[in-house]
C-alpha cells in the first residue's frame, strides 16, 4: 500500500453547497491553488477496507468479496497522483526539484514502520520458530525487492507493494528532473504498455526473460507499475492548462464522481472476467484514474461528503499502518481464536481481526509514526536540489 504522501492541509471547501459554473482555465487555477484533495482520505479507507477482506476468509466467496486485491491497486493510483502533483508544484514554486529532500520525506514516511515491522517478523518467523530456511530472503525485504521473492515469511508477504512504491519513488523524480516535460508523457504510456504486454510473454521474443539473482527472481510484473503510472500521468495532465481543460470537459462535471463510481464497479463486478490479467486489468486501472479525476477536479459532490466522514478520513490516516500490521494481527487473532473454536469467517473472528488492526495501526501512528513524522519539514535547506529544465 501507497504510504500517505499529502498536501499541506487547509480548510476544504463545504460540498454542502454546489459550486459556480466554472469555466475550464477558472477551474484549473482553483485546482492549483487547492492544498488538500478532500476525497482521497476516504479512498484510502476503502481501499485498505478491500485489503482486509482479501486476507480474510470472506475472500474465499464469489462475487465482490473476491476482488478485495484491487485496493492495493487503488492505493498506487492515490500515490502516483498525489507523488507527481507534489514534484509539479515543487518544481514551478522553487523552480526545482530538491532531490534530497524529496529522498528524506519519503524515508521518514515509510522506514520506521516499515524497518521494525520486518525486523519483528524475522526475528518472530525465523529465530523464535526455527524457519532459518527463510534466512536467505531476509535481507532482501530490507532492501526493497520483496517484489521479486517467490517465497515469503509470513505476514511480510504485502510487503511486495512497497518495494514496487520504492521502486517508483527512485525512479520517477529522476525522470521529471533529467527528461524534458514534452517526454513525461511518453515515458507514462511507454512503461504502461511495456507493463501490460509483459503478462503476454511477448517480451520474450526480444529476448527479456526473467531471470534468477540469489534468492530473487527478477521479472517485469504483471501489471502493478501501470496504476503508479497512470496516477501520474493524470498528475501531469492536470498540471497542464490544456490538459486540464480536456479532462474537465470530459469528467468536470457535478455527477461524474457517481458514474466513475459506476463504471469501475460494473467493469469490476458485472463484465469483466474473474481472472484479472493484461488488458482487463489495465481497464480497471484507467476506470480507477477516471474516478480519481472526477473526485479532484471539483470537491463538491454528495461522494465527497461521504468520503469526508471522520471515521473514514481517519482510517485512511492510519491506513499505511493498516497495511503492514493487519497480517500480524491475523496472525495473532488465529493463534488465540483456533483453541476457542471461532471459525474465520465468523463476526467475532473479524471483529477482532480488523478492529485489532485498525487499534495497533492507530497507537502506532500515534506514539511511534508521528515521531518521525515531525521531522520531514525540518529545514534542510536546498539538500539535494536540481535544477530541472525548462523546456517543454
Amino acid at each position: 500500500m501507497p504510504p500517505r504522501p499529502s498536501l499541506r492541509i487547509c480548510k476544504a471547501p463545504s460540498y454542502s453547497d454546489p459550486m459556480p459554473a466554472l469555466t475550464a482555465p477558472q477551474a484549473h487555477r482553483a485546482y492549483l491553488e487547492r492544498t488538500r484533495f478532500g476525497a482521497l482520505d476516504g479512498l484510502r479507507a476503502l481501499a485498505i477496507g478491500g485489503v482486509l477482506i482479501h486476507h480474510s476468509a470472506l475472500a474465499q466467496e464469489a462475487g465482490a468479496w473476491s476482488r478485495g486485491f484491487l485496493g492495493v491497486d487503488l492505493f498506487f493510483v492515490i500515490s502516483g497522483f498525489l507523488i507527481t502533483t507534489l514534484l509539479l508544484r515543487e518544481r514551478d514554486r522553487e523552480g526545482a526539484i530538491a532531490l534530497g529532500a524529496f529522498y528524506w520525506r519519503r524515508a521518514l514516511r515509510i522506514l520506521p514502520l516499515y524497518y521494525l515491522v520486518v525486523t519483528v517478523a524475522g526475528i518472530y518467523f525465523v529465530i523464535v520458530s526455527g524457519h532459518w530456511e527463510a534466512l536467505k530472503i531476509w535481507p532482501a525485504y530490507y532492501l526493497f525487492f520483496a517484489n521479486f521473492l517467490t517465497e515469503h515469511i509470513p505476514t511480510l508477504y504485502p510487503t511486495w507493494s512497497l518495494s514496487i512504491e520504492e521502486q517508483f519513488y527512485l525512479l520517477w523524480p529522476l525522470v521529471l528532473i533529467w527528461l524534458p516535460p514534452r517526454l513525461w508523457g511518453a515515458v507514462v504510456l511507454l512503461g504502461v504498455v511495456l507493463n501490460v504486454v509483459a503478462v503476454s510473454g511477448v517480451l520474450r521474443t526480444f529476448g527479456v526473460v526473467p531471470f534468477e539473482l540469489g534468492p530473487l527472481w527478477v521479472h517485469l510484473p504483471d501489471a502493478t507499475y501501470a496504476p503508479l503510472l497512470l496516477g501520474a500521468g493524470l498528475a501531469l495532465m492536470l498540471h497542464d492548462p490544456r490538459g486540464f481543460a480536456l479532462v474537465w470537459r470530459l469528467l468536470g462535471g457535478a455527477g461524474m464522481p457517481f458514474v466513475g463510481l459506476g463504471v469501475l464497479l460494473a467493469l469490476v463486478f458485472l463484465l469483466l472476467p474473474q481472472v484479472l490479467a493484461g488488458w482487463p486489468y489495465l481497464l480497471v486501472h484507467l476506470a480507477m484514474t477516471g474516478w480519481l479525476a472526477t473526485l479532484v477536479l471539483r470537491e463538491d459532490s454528495w461522494l465527497h461528503g461521504m468520503l469526508r466522514l471522520r471515521p473514514l478520513v481517519r482510517i485512511g490516516m492510519v491506513s499505511y499502518g493498516i497495511y503492514l500490521l493487519h497480517l500480524m494481527v491475523l496472525h495473532m487473532v488465529r493463534l488465540a481464536g483456533e483453541p476457542l473454536g471461532f471459525a474465520q469467517d465468523s463476526a467475532i473472528f473479524l471483529l477482532a481481526y480488523w478492529g485489532g488492526t485498525f487499534l495497533l495501526a492507530e497507537v502506532s501512528f500515534r506514539y511511534y509514526e508521528r515521531y518521525f513524522l515531525r521531522l520531514r519539514h525540518k529545514p534542510l535547506g536546498r539538500m539535494g536540489a536540481v535544477r530541472a529544465g525548462q523546456s517543454d
